[in-house]
């Protein structure tokens, strides 16, 4: 199967492998099972839920589904640390309850049965965060002073090799799938030019995801640079919030001392140690500002 380049949002090599792929409902079922003490019947069927709409910009890193009685999401997380996982895991499951309950049952008087919710995120960033972790919805909730009327609750495991994890050797494509990326993040740190194809190349050399990644080479490429493209996009983006918020910062602080103690721009500035290569901008920001001009009675 090729990736199918018209989809609105783009899949992740986690989604492709446990919910596009040929195996998939295979590799779910391996999953679950390495998660619960007691393994599905054989025969066990997959109901694969799709929510297009998701919640970020053009990826989708969570996928879910129906099994027994149960809806299941599994997230990845592989960039920073993000502990927002129970408000992400809310939305989506508002969503997939949205499509698996009719409009017309959501307004009769008896209880409409409801699949019960399990909630796990596999990380595997380079930040240390332990092992295993459990993320509550409530530790987010300004107030902290009962038993809250809401809770979601994620399991978030760290699927990194180094950390060893259980679940690891009870789902042998997850273990290689975190063994693939750890390559990758190993060839970068190395300066690897080209990080994903030769990690491609070595693991199928050792037999890690190797069939996979022979039928789906060119796409895992171009899934895993949109990935890292898209997660180089959001830290710019991060670190371009963080320049306007200190340039908001340090402008302030200038014209409340030009408001409250009557100092000329340049005084002002060196009061609050502006470097001398930066004067030049905040000159530029003040002069621009018709509301600092008015009270300054200065080039009107």
């Amino acid at each position: 199967m090729t990736t199918k380049e018209n989809r609105k949002h783009k899949d992740s090599v986690f989604v492709d492998l446990f919910f596009e792929y040929e195996s998939a409902e295979e590799n779910d079922i391996a999953l679950y099972n390495a998660l619960h003490d007691v393994p599905l019947p054989k025969g066990t069927k997959v109901q694969k839920v799709r929510i297009e709409d998701v919640l970020y910009m053009n990826f989708k890193n969570d996928i879910s589904f129906g099994i027994e009685g149960k809806v299941i999401i599994f997230g990845e997380h592989q960039s920073t640390i993000n502990e927002n996982m129970p408000l992400r895991n809310l939305m989506h499951v508002g969503r997939v309850y949205e499509q698996l309950v009719p409009i017309d049952d959501r307004y009769k008087r008896r209880v409409v049965p409801l699949p019960k919710p399990e909630f796990y995120t596999f990380y595997n960033g380079k930040e240390s965060w332990g092992k295993e972790k459990t993320l509550r919805l409530s530790d987010a909730y300004v107030i902290q002073d009962e038993e809250p009327m809401l809770e979601l609750v994620v399991k978030m495991i760290n699927i990194s090799p180094k950390m060893g994890h259980e679940v690891l050797e009870r789902c042998q494509v997850l273990k290689e799938y975190g063994q693939f990326i750890d390559t990758i993040q190993e060839l970068q740190d190395e300066g690897n030019p080209d990080a994903i194809k030769h990690a491609i190349e070595k693991c199928i050399e050792q037999g890690i995801l190797a069939d996979y990644l022979k039928k789906r080479g060119s796409e895992v490429v171009n899934m895993l640079i949109a990935k890292y493209d898209y997660n180089t996009d959001i830290r710019v983006q991060r670190e371009e919030a963080q320049e306007i918020g200190r340039l908001e910062g340090r402008l302030d602080s200038i014209t409340s001392l030009m408001d409250t103690m009557g100092l000329p721009i340049e005084q002002a500035m060196n009061a609050l140690k502006i470097p001398d290569d930066e004067k030049s901008k905040y000159e530029d920001l003040i002069r621009e500002s018709k509301a600092v001009y008015d009270v300054h009675g200065e080039e009107r």
